[in-house]
C-alpha cells in the first residue's frame, strides 16, 4: 500500500512561462496524475505573432489535454475544471488570481510555486526586484493559495544567494529548478494534512513587500540614482525592458540632431568622489563611457546596443560617434 504522504492525486497544472516548465515535468514524473494543462489562450492581435507560451509546448510534448480559457474564473471554466475531478490544481507562472469558486474545484485546493521568499516580493516580478534591491539572498516558496495575491500559508521555502554577477534569467533558472522539488515536498504536506487542513506557515503581514509588473518604461536609466543601483537595473532588466539611456551626439553642444537611445547591455560600477553633474561622460575611451551618477558614484559602460544596430563595444561605438565636450546621457529625449 502507497503511504498516505505519497497517494496519487490527479492534478491540473495551472502555468504559461518557462518558470512553470521544471515544475511540470517533475510533477509527470512523480507518483501522481497531471489530467490537465490550464494556460493563456493560443490567439495573439492581429497581425501579431502569439507570444510563447513554453508551457503549451511542454503540455502538448507530453501528450497532457489543454485548456486555454480567456478567464479561469468564467462559470464556463470554473465548470471545465471541476469535470476534470481533480484533488489538487498546482499553479505557477500563470498570470490569472483564482476566485474561490475556481480554488472550490480541487479538494485540496491549490497551491502555487513562487520565485521568491514570502511574503517579501509578492507580485508578477518577484525575480527581477529581489535583483533590484539588492537582495543578498532570495528563493522559492509554494503557498497553500488564497484568493488573496501571493498570501496564503508557506508550505515549503527554499533559498539561495544571488550571485553577484547574476542576471534574472540566470537567477530564475537556479529557481526553476529548486521549485520543482519543493513543489512535489509542499504536494506531500498536503496529502498527509488532508483535504480542509491548512498546514504550513502564515505570512508576516508587516513583512510584505511589492514585486510589480515592469513595463518599458521601467528600463529608463534615472542618472540620478548610485551606480550600483544602476548596475542592478542592468542584471535584474534582461532581457527586457533592458535598461537604456539618450544621447546627443555631434560636433558641440549645439548640434541640433535627434538624441540616440541605446541599450546598455554590459556595465560595471566604478570609482567613486566625483561632483559632475549625474548623466554626465566624464571619460570615454576603448576602456568604455565612464558616466556620473548619483552619490558622487561612476558608471563604466561597456558594451552598448544603439537603436537599430547590431552591439557593440564602447570603443566600437566611440569609432563612429563624435562626443562634445559637455556630452550627456538623459534619462528621456
Amino acid at each position: 500500500m502507497i503511504p498516505a504522504a505519497t497517494q496519487p492525486l490527479k492534478i491540473v497544472v495551472m502555468g504559461t512561462g518557462p518558470f512553470a516548465v521544471p515544475m511540470f515535468h517533475a510533477v509527470l514524473k512523480s507518483p501522481h496524475a497531471v489530467v490537465a494543462v490550464v494556460t493563456r489562450p493560443a490567439h495573439a492581435p492581429v497581425g501579431r505573432r502569439p507570444p510563447p507560451n513554453p508551457m503549451r509546448a511542454a503540455a502538448t510534448a507530453a501528450g497532457i489535454p489543454i485548456l486555454d480559457p480567456e478567464q479561469i474564473n468564467d462559470p464556463a471554466a470554473i465548470a471545465a475544471v471541476k469535470n476534470l475531478a481533480p484533488d489538487l490544481l498546482v499553479v505557477c507562472d500563470y498570470g490569472q488570481i483564482l476566485s474561490p469558486a475556481a480554488l472550490a474545484t480541487a479538494a485540496h485546493g491549490g497551491i502555487n510555486l513562487h520565485g521568491s521568499l514570502l511574503p517579501r516580493h509578492r507580485g508578477a516580478a518577484p525575480v527581477q526586484w529581489a535583483i533590484l534591491e539588492g537582495d543578498a539572498v532570495t528563493g522559492v516558496s509554494v503557498i497553500h493559495m488564497t484568493p488573496a495575491l501571493d498570501a496564503g500559508h508557506v508550505l515549503v521555502a527554499r533559498e539561495t544567494p544571488i550571485g553577484p554577477d547574476e542576471t534574472a534569467p540566470q537567477l530564475e533558472a537556479r529557481l526553476a529548478e529548486m521549485g520543482a522539488e519543493a513543489v512535489l515536498e509542499a504536494i506531500d504536506m498536503l496529502v498527509a494534512a488532508g483535504p480542509g487542513s491548512s498546514p504550513g506557515v502564515l505570512q508576516d503581514a508587516a513583512k510584505v513587500t511589492r514585486a510589480p509588473r515592469l513595463a518599458k518604461a521601467d528600463g529608463l536609466v534615472d542618472w540620478s540614482l548610485s551606480a550600483p543601483r544602476i548596475e542592478r537595473m542592468r542584471r535584474a532588466l534582461e532581457p527586457w525592458p533592458r535598461i537604456a539611456t539618450f544621447l546627443y551626439t555631434g560636433i558641440s553642444s549645439g548640434d541640433k540632431r535627434p538624441p540616440l537611445r541605446i541599450g546598455l547591455e554590459d556595465v560595471a560600477v566604478g570609482s567613486s568622489g566625483h561632483t559632475a553633474t549625474p548623466g554626465t561622460i566624464l571619460a570615454a575611451d576603448d576602456a568604455g563611457l565612464i558616466v556620473a551618477c548619483g552619490a558622487g558614484t561612476q558608471l563604466v559602460i561597456r558594451r552598448l546596443v544603439p537603436e537599430g544596430k547590431r552591439s557593440m563595444s564602447a570603443a566600437e561605438f566611440l569609432r563612429g560617434h563624435a562626443l562634445f565636450a559637455d556630452a550627456r546621457l538623459q534619462s528621456a529625449p
